[in-house]
């Protein structure tokens, strides 16, 4: 029984060929792991800016979102009328609404009294505004003129306001040149086009942005009746109202400020270019590597052939050191962007995170990098002439 398992076992001839030159095969190793982490980031900054431009959209408590078919984004918000919002009360299925105003209005540091662009969102405090149960007591404070809350996880260039009001001191700084005090904190978090967040009521952002109409908002949230169809709704809703105003379920209002960055901006060019020249660098090292393996051992596969073996056999050889560098390259540049995506967040905020559908691309994307490249190198055997090598 001993004798027949040692008679069956097959010679390990891929990994005793990667092993037989230790300092090639890790830098082998070292260079698949650079392109592996060169996709991750790459990729993960391109995801995560995406991710990022909809922090404050994903915390809305809504069903339906109304906006100006002008608005562009985020960063170009245009007004509507405030009636429109009003009209689809009309609609059976509407419970309630919430009129939101939303500009960029300029915050004064109040440790150094830089000044710097944040994103001011206006709405009545009695109306639900966010998913977090505990922002509605919270929102009671802005019923108060000139009251507003700041987001926690703004950059540190706004200043040392979460520190302050922690420690029990009055906050107050000025916000478009008027005084505002904080009454509350909130977390929210920095978006591609904001680096901070505050919210007020709308007495008070009138009064910060008194250009702004009051009869105009940006934004208008609209809450469905839990069995109602929200395509239906929109359906309805697009029908009876004037082409002013536009209709979004939720997730269209968050895919409609992403596609901005993705197709009106070069983000996603310059970061999935970025991506392919990582891919192609892997490619160029593991090629190198495998032909040079298969030139080194010309005569020895050519003997084999000679033997009997089919090329095949061959490429099942060479195939299987490519599997071997994929698995041993893609293992530390996992690790290693898991690394750097904690680092990024700790020092940017931005939401990169690891998540499996890019751990899983990254890995086809090295494997597939790395079967290529053994294909190529096995052409030195085939187009290899017999009489020049032996």
């Amino acid at each position: 029984m001993k004798n027949n398992f040692w008679q069956n076992r097959g010679i390990p001839l891929a990994w005793l060929l990667l092993t037989r030159q230790p300092l090639r095969l890790l830098v082998a190793i070292a260079g698949i792991c650079f392109a592996g982490i060169l996709m991750f980031m790459q990729l993960g900054f391109r995801d995560g800016l995406f991710d990022a431009s909809v922090t404050v959209h994903r915390l809305f408590d809504t069903d339906l979102v109304l906006m100006s078919p002008r608005s562009m984004s985020s960063i170009s918000m245009s007004g509507f009328p405030r009636r429109r919002l009003v009209q689809t009360m009309a609609h059976k299925d509407v419970i309630g609404t919430t009129p939101v105003n939303w500009n960029f209005l300029l915050w004064r540091n109040p440790q150094t009294l830089s000044t710097r662009a944040i994103l001011a969102l206006g709405f009545e405090p009695s109306d639900p505004l966010l998913l977090d149960p505990g922002f509605q007591i919270k929102a009671q404070a802005l019923k108060s003129s000139g009251r507003v809350l700041f987001d926690v996880l703004s950059r540190e260039e706004f200043g040392p306001v979460p520190k302050w009001f922690a420690e029990g001191k009055v906050v107050e700084t000025e916000v478009a040149g008027k005084r505002v005090r904080v009454a509350g904190l909130v977390s929210l978090g920095p978006s591609f086009g904001a680096d901070g967040n505050l919210i007020t009521s709308r007495e008070t952002f009138l009064k910060l942005l008194p250009t702004t109409p009051p009869g105009s908002i940006e934004i208008g949230l609209i809450r469905l009746r839990p069995e109602a169809d929200p395509e239906q709704v929109i359906e309805s809703l697009t029908a009876s109202l004037p082409n002013d105003v536009k209709v979004f379920t939720r997730k269209e209002f968050i895919d409609f400020e992403k596609n901005y960055w993705r197709t009106s901006t070069s983000i996603g060019f310059i970061f999935t270019l970025g991506a392919g020249m990582g891919f192609i660098v892997g490619c160029v090292i593991v090629y190198q590597i495998l032909y040079s393996d298969v030139s080194d051992h010309l005569a020895e596969y050519a003997t084999l052939l000679a033997m009997g073996y089919r090329l095949k056999t061959l490429f099942g050889v060479v195939a299987r050191e490519g599997i071997f560098l994929a698995i041993m390259g893609y293992v530390p540049a996992y690790i290693s962007g898991q690394a750097l995506y904690a680092l990024v967040r700790s020092s940017t905020k931005l939401p990169v995170e690891m998540d499996s559908q890019r751990a899983f691309l990254v890995f086809f994307l090295i494997l597939f990098m790395c079967m290529a490249s053994a294909s190529v190198a096995m052409r030195k055997l085939v187009d290899a002439d017999p009489a020049e090598i032996f």
